[in-house]
Parts: structure tokens; sequence; C-alpha cells
């Protein structure tokens, strides 16, 4: 029998969805705070992060992760009251809380025991930072009991803080009469009404009274049980949503009720023709108000958040799939047409024309949906930053670049190992200590950069620093010392930087937690290769080391070149062709035995016979006639691929090849053609860069455009 439904897992899991969320607004907001916006607005936006995690934990009985979160949100509000400055080592503090908050979302969702120890070394930090440790638990037989009256100081002429509240510039003053009383819930989601009337008070004057009519007598006290109801006149300038905003987190967990008596100003305007005359929430939790709040002036107005859908990957993928198939079996019908000799004019040409269209519009749909911004994947290299830098003792900062640049999701998720390897690489043999950068006449902390673009219909990640940049000549000589190169071998720059992806390779003089295994650049290579992707490496001495990664957008589809070769037939991706030519004599030069380029755009590409390199037929001893396809990769290599035919240009559904095949080079996956035959999809970037001493295209040649996919 299949498992009973359980509506209470569905919003467990819908919960942990939007902590996600939280946490990523948390972590903007502190990076935000590191790059100098220490606006109260900023410091709002977290602490309602932090303060909605504990709501929703409270809920599901989550008491580690409401607890974790009470403490942080204690610091957070005394950076709110300006109590406490947002000084470079409390921003530490704070980023390192938020990565224990996120551990413990994590093993809360997963049932998993909490880490006390960590917990409490990270509570200690923040506990120290506002000089109020929290309470030593004390036994109840030691507590000397008597009640006792006490005041909340609603002293208008010392409003909190902690409200980035600002009254409209109007002069209308409204009076409110409010009723609030807590229930139960309200206190067992770390909720206080204490801080809810600060808050409300800071909203203008507020004339508040307690009323006790209903505690029972001590003897009688239930302390699950609340008792208090509290009475409110407020005046002020603020609107409706604006008082209504300050109970938000608590809506459906009290008794509320906000009533608008009158509205005073130079121009009297009748209460009931401004807005609404009052507002009660007793049970259910009414839609949550747009707030009146104003936004510091020269921030940009946040953009208004769209309705989201959660889908599980497996319906998207499954729908990506079948748009495949349908992509194949447009191509069938196409062909079909084609081969039976229909007028070009025919309607069901001109159907089959619209059917193409349309199936490239779905296609582009579905990719869409399959897109994600690399943001979420960069903010867990700030972590890497922090725990790296911290373990080596090096001050780093983490710049983010393109953050937006949008990746299929599949992509996204095969990226985290090798960028993880490149920064642990960069901070650990690219940074210098601060001691010697100082010397070098260098900041002391170090900057990595982090960015991602799309060119070409590639998305190209960076990974950069500004380190002392490889040290070439004590690569080469671990080389040696390793027997990978001989003592008296001759390599180029690239040649040397290229050694440091094989593997077991390391320049580390022993092993440490962070490297000397030569397993990290192995992993970056052997990853990005199996995403269809290329890896290359930009280094100046002194001046720092950039490692370029270029991948295709999606693992889906591609617009290819259907080619012939020795009977075979073979897709190129289109991106890469920027010419095709027919030779002549006069074009094809031999440069040495085995080795002819082709002139052409005032520069010379090395001719690559794809049907010799792919194993199809031997060389050929005359190129007059011959077709090629000019390519042009991402890195500035070209070269000039001889083929035997064009047959067709195409959108191709990929098909990746397992491991149970082989990898040969050149080849990057497959695909099924509308005749229903497997052609292999082609990767000419092992062809160029096995050529001897490859010309880049020229100046005037226009600029490369892509790699394959």
């Amino acid at each position: 029998m299949p498992a009973p439904h359980d509506p209470m897992a569905e919003i467990k899991a819908s919960f942990f969805h939007e902590c996600e969320e939280l946490l990523d607004v948390l972590q903007d907001g502190l990076m935000a705070m590191q790059n100098g916006e220490e606006d109260s607005e900023t410091i709002n936006v977290i602490f309602r992060a932090v303060h909605s995690i504990k709501g929703g934990a409270g809920a599901f009985g989550l008491d580690g992760l409401v607890r974790f979160s009470h403490r942080f949100e204690t610091v957070l509000d005394a950076l709110r009251a300006g109590t406490l400055a947002p000084s470079a080592d409390v921003l530490r503090t704070l980023l390192s809380a938020t990565d224990h908050l996120a551990d413990i979302v994590e093993l809360s969702r997963d049932d998993a025991p909490l880490p006390e120890t960590d917990t409490l070394a990270i509570c200690d930090a923040i506990d120290q930072l506002i000089g109020d440790p929290a309470p030593k638990t004390t036994h109840q037989s030691d507590i000397d009991f008597e009640p006792e009256k006490i005041t909340l100081n609603l002293d208008p002429s010392d409003p909190p803080k902690d409200q980035a509240h600002v009254p409209d510039t109007t002069s209308k003053i409204r009076h409110f009469r409010i009723t609030f009383q807590p229930f139960a819930e309200l206190f067992e989601t770390g909720n206080e009404p204490a801080v809810l009337l600060r808050h409300l008070h800071a909203l203008g004057h507020a004339s508040t009274s307690c009323d006790l009519s209903d505690l029972p007598p001590f003897e009688k006290l239930v302390p699950d049980i609340p008792h208090l109801r509290w009475d409110i006149t407020l005046e002020t300038q603020a609107d409706l949503a604006e008082v209504q905003s300050v109970f938000e987190f608590v809506e459906g967990l009290c008794h509320l009720n906000i009533e608008l008596e009158s509205v005073s100003s130079a121009d009297p305007t009748p209460a009931h023709q401004s807005e609404p005359p009052q507002y009660r929430n007793d049970t259910a939790a009414p839609s949550r108000p747009t707030t009146g709040r104003q936004v510091k002036p020269g921030r940009p107005t946040p953009p208004v958040q769209k309705p989201v859908v959660r889908v599980e990957l497996d319906r998207v993928e499954r729908l990506v799939n079948l748009v495949g198939e349908l992509v194949i079996n447009q191509a069938m019908l196409s062909q079909s047409l084609d081969q039976s000799g229909l007028s070009p004019h025919s309607d069901a040409m001109h159907g089959v024309e619209e059917f193409q269209r349309l199936t490239r519009d779905i296609q582009d749909s579905v990719m869409m949906i399959r897109a994600q911004p690399v943001k979420a994947l960069f903010q867990r290299m700030s972590r890497i930053v922090r725990e790296a830098s911290g373990a080596l003792g090096k001050d780093v900062r983490l710049r983010m670049l393109g953050e937006c640049c949008e990746v299929d999701k599949t992509v996204i998720e095969r990226l985290a190992d090798p960028l993880t390897h490149l920064i642990r690489n960069a901070i650990d043999h690219g940074l210098e200590d601060p001691a010697t950068r100082c010397a070098a006449g260098k900041p002391a902390q170090g900057t990595i950069t982090l960015s991602a673009a799309h060119r070409s219909g590639r998305v190209h990640i960076e990974v950069g620093d500004d380190g002392a940049g490889i040290d070439r000549p004590r690569v080469r000589q671990r080389a040696i010392e390793k027997q990978v190169i001989a003592a008296d071998a001759v390599l180029s720059d690239s040649d040397i930087d290229a050694l440091l992806f094989l593997p077991g390779f390391s320049t580390a003089p022993a092993v440490s937690d962070l490297s000397g295994r030569g397993v990290g650049m192995d992993v970056v290579r052997t990853e990005i290769q199996a995403l269809g992707g290329r890896v290359s490496i930009q280094s100046a001495p002194g001046r720092g080391t950039t490692f370029s990664i270029s991948l295709p957008l999606t693992l889906a589809v591609l617009d290819g070149m259907v080619i012939s070769v020795a009977d075979e037939t073979l897709v190129l991706p289109i991106s890469l062709v920027i010419e095709t030519l027919t030779l002549t004599a006069p074009d094809v030069s031999l440069l040495r035995p085995g080795c002819h380029v082709v002139r052409a755009r005032d520069g010379f590409f090395p001719l690559i016979d794809l049907g010799h390199h792919l194993g199809y037929r031997p060389l050929i001893e005359t190129f007059e006639g011959g077709i090629v396809l000019l390519v042009a990769l991402a890195d500035g290599t070209s070269a000039a691929l001889l083929i035997d035919d064009i047959v067709d240009q195409r959108q191709v559904v990929i098909k990746g090849l397992d491991d149970r095949f082989f990898r040969a080079p050149g080849i990057a996956a497959a695909t099924i053609l509308g005749d229903g035959h497997i052609a292999l999809i082609l990767d000419p970037s092992d062809f160029v860069s096995g050529a001897f001493d490859t010309p880049r295209v020229p100046h005037t040649a226009p600029a490369p455009q892509g790699e394959p996919a």
C-alpha cells in the first residue's frame, strides 16, 4: 500500500525551502555591510531573516534552531539599536554565525543531532560582542520569589533606535486604539510582547496599560498559559499599514484589534475617506499587509517579488526529455517532407516551418525553467574563503561579479567541487601572507575575484587572485623531480601551467588539510571536461593568477552544423564556425612534413583533416577543392577543419556518453538525427590543442564565437 499522505511533512519541507531563501538574504545583507552599506534598512533585512527562521522553527518544535536563532537575533537587535558598531570583527563573527545557522538548518531538516560544542562556541563569541552573556540556569529552590510590579519604560523622550520608520511628511496625526493579547503559541515561537510594544512606541506617542484581570492567584498560576492583555493608545503620523507591520511576525499567534479613532490635520480629512477604520486579527492569520516603510534616499526601490511555484526536479527533467523527443520528431518530420519532393511553398511545408518555430520556443521556455542564477553557488564559496583563510591565517576578501548570470541547474550542481578546489588553491598557493604582501607594496588583505558572464552562447566563470602568480621555475623543478618531464625539456609558459592539472602533482612542501596531495586541480580538469568545458590559466609574476572556465549554458540542446566526413555524419557546434571555404592550390602551404596551414583573413590557420584525426581514413595528399570550416575557440586558438560536405544546419538534442564509453579525443557527445541515425558531436578543442605551434586568429578576424558543447 502507498504511504499515507502527510500534509505536515509538505509544510515542513516548504519551511526549509524558505529557510534557504532567508539564509541567502542574510548572507547578502552581511556581505553588503562588509562593503560599507551599513544603513538601517540593510540591518533590518538581516534581522527579519533570522527572526523569520526562528518563528518557523518554533512552529515545528525545532528547539535547537530556535535557541540559536534567538541568540543570533539578540546581537542583531543590538546592531539595530546602535549599541553595537558593525566593525570588521563583528561582521566576521556574524558571518561565522550565519554559516553555523545554515548547518543547524540542514541538520534539523535531516533530523540529525546538532553540534552542541560548536553551537556553544559561536554563542560565546556572540555574547562577547554584546557584553551580555546568556544567563546561567539556576535551580528553582535557590530563588526567593516575591511578586513585584514592573513598568515598561515607554518614555517618548527616549525612543528605541531599532526602528527604521521615518514618519511621512504630511501633518496628519492618527489616533489608534490597540488591543493585544498573546496566545501561548506566540511565546513558543520565541516572540516577546515587550519587543513588540517598544517597536510600536517608536512610531509615535503611546500610552500603554496592562490588564491583569485574568491573572489567577499565584498558587493556581500555570506558566504555559498567558493571562495578560495590553491596551494601547497610539498617536502617530504612521498609517494603518505601518502599525500593522509591527505585528507582522505574530499574525495568528495573538488576539489583535487595531481601531483608527480619529485623524487630525491642518486640512481635516474624514477617517473613512482616507483609510480603513480598523484592523482585527483573532486566530486566523490574514495576508501580510504592505508596510509603509520608507526607503533610504538614494537606494533603489526593491523589485516586486514575483509569485514562485516550487516543482520537483524530476518533473522538470521529464519535461526536458519530452521536449528533446519533440525536437527529434520535428526533425524527422521535416526530413521526411523534404525527401517527398513537396514544393517549398506548399501548405504542408509552411506548417512544418511553423511547427519548427513553436518547437524552438517551447525548448527555450523549458530551458529557462532549468536555468538558475549562479548566486547561490557563489555564496557557498564565500564560506570556503572564510574557512580556508582562517585556517591559513590570511586576510582574504571575496569579490563576486555577475551573480545573476543564469546557467543550467545541472551545470551549477557539478561546478561546486571545481570552484571549491580553485578557491582553496588561490588562498593556499596564490595569495601571500600579510607580511609578504606589505613588503611587496600590496595591501595586507588579499582579494579573490569570482565572476560569471555569458559570452557567445556559453558561460564563462573566472577565479582570479592578486597574489604572487605561478612560480613556473618551481613548477618545472617539481615536474622534473616527479619524472613527469625530462630535465632538458623545452616548455612554454602554457605548457608549464598545464602541469598543474596532472594527477598527483603538487608544489606544496608538505601535505596539509588544504593541499599537498595533488588531487584538487585534477578534479577541476576532470569535472570541467565532463561538462563539455575547458579550463585555462593566465598568470603574471607578482600580479596574480586567473583560472578561466568556459561551459555550455545547457547540457540539453545546441545549434549544430551537420557535416559529412568519410561517409560518416558528424555535428559541429555552429557557434564555433566563423567561415566556410573551398580550397584552391594557393590557399594551402606546407609548413613542414605533415603540417599544412591555410591562408585566410590575412592570417594562417593550421589545417586539420578530420577524417584522418578520427581514424576514418589515411591522410589525403591533395587538398585542392576540399571544403574547410574556419573555427575559433574562446581562448583565441583557431584552425581550419577539412570535411567532405556540409549537410544541414539544425538544432540537435545532446545525448551524453556514459562511463561505459571511452572518451575519444575530439568527441563531446552524441545526438539522434531526423532520419533516426546516431551522429557524434565534435569537440575540436582537442584537435586544435594538438596542432604544433597553432597560429592565432589575426586581429582583423572577428571575435571567437565560443567553444563546443
